[in-house]
């Protein structure tokens, strides 16, 4: 080989490798993840999504690459983040926002596949049109914390025994989870000899506006319902519901936590770990079809034993016994 040649070789193959690497790394799959949330609000949930993409043999700017999109709280930003998501061409998306994100999902795409993480029972939102095998491009996970807001008031009603009153703050803007505590929870609190008056609130701000009202209405506590908004200000709620010394119910383990009075819900973390699981298993072949939708079956009931004596009130030993956390 002629000397001129060779360093013409050595020349394109200097020029060459940089493109490798780059074809390379614009070759990982990309994932977007679609909240209504802002990302200061999700405490360890993204944590809990990494561990699950890491279980399927995923690693964040490694082996893969994330997308994210948060709504900031303002639901009627979900569809044009959904269709962003879309235009990026992401070979999977994740929606962690409850019911209204994955409906955007869904009206923004029919091909690529969708991981959903909602409240309610997908089937009867007509997310899916079977749990055990789901058509379409979606699959995802069941919390289950709309069905089991009955025994939440239930347990709130056991902590609070001379409450008869009982505030419910639901976000309308989480339509289908509204809905559902619209449903279920006056049957429930009927049959407990509760009186309950439902409030609004989609804002911040809104929420300010009922703890006002509250101080007029003297309920004699507070039922949070399933929201991602409303799990996303969990310290706006607890800091309100401790100012105004009201005993309250929440919807995660993580209100408690940071000094709620007590919870009953499913593993929010875990949740989101499964939701992780199943983007790694359909980055690495598998159909969404193919996917049942899983069901959550750990629920804990949770509660801060400092929150109950600063509000005089004293933690039954049924209670005790059967809670799976007691923070002090």
């Amino acid at each position: 080989m002629r000397r001129r040649d060779f360093i013409k070789g050595i020349a394109g193959s200097a020029t060459a490798w940089p493109l490798i690497a780059h074809a390379q790394q614009s070759a990982a799959p990309v994932i977007g993840l679609l909240d209504i949330r802002t990302p200061e609000e999700m405490g360890s949930r993204l944590g809990g999504f990494r561990r699950g993409l890491k279980e399927a043999g995923f690693v964040e700017d490694e082996n893969v690459s994330i997308v994210y999109r948060w709504a900031e709280n303002q639901y009627d930003r979900l569809p044009g983040l959904a269709a962003d998501l879309v235009r990026q061409r992401v070979s999977v998306l994740a929606t962690t926002g409850g019911p209204p994100a994955a409906f955007a999902a869904k009206a923004a795409t029919t091909t690529i596949p969708i991981v959903f993480l909602v409240g309610s029972d997908p089937a009867q939102l007509g997310l899916v049109t079977s749990l055990s095998r789901p058509t379409g491009n979606l699959t995802g996970v069941n919390l289950f914390n709309t069905e089991i807001e009955p025994k939440r008031l239930e347990f709130l009603r056991t902590l609070v025994p001379h409450a008869t009153r009982i505030a419910v703050l639901i976000n309308p803007s989480d339509r289908a989870n509204a809905e559902a505590t619209l449903r279920d929870l006056p049957p429930a609190a009927t049959a407990m000899g509760l009186q309950i008056q439902f409030y609004d609130a989609q804002t911040p701000n809104e929420i300010d506006s009922v703890f006002a009202n509250l101080v007029r209405e003297s309920p004699d506590a507070i039922f949070f319902g399933t929201s991602a908004f409303m799990n996303g200000r969990r310290v706006q709620l607890v800091q309100l519901a401790a100012f105004h010394r009201l005993p309250a119910a929440y919807s995660t383990r993580e209100a408690v936590e940071i000094g709620g009075l007590m919870s009953y819900s499913t593993d929010i973390v875990d949740a989101f770990r499964q939701v992780g699981v199943y983007v790694g298993q359909v980055l690495k072949g598998a159909k969404t079809t193919t996917l049942p939708v899983v069901q959550a079956e750990k629920f804990g009931l949770a509660i801060n034993s400092r929150a109950a004596r600063l509000l005089g009130l004293t933690v039954p030993p049924t209670m005790l016994a059967i809670a799976d956390e007691v923070i002090e």
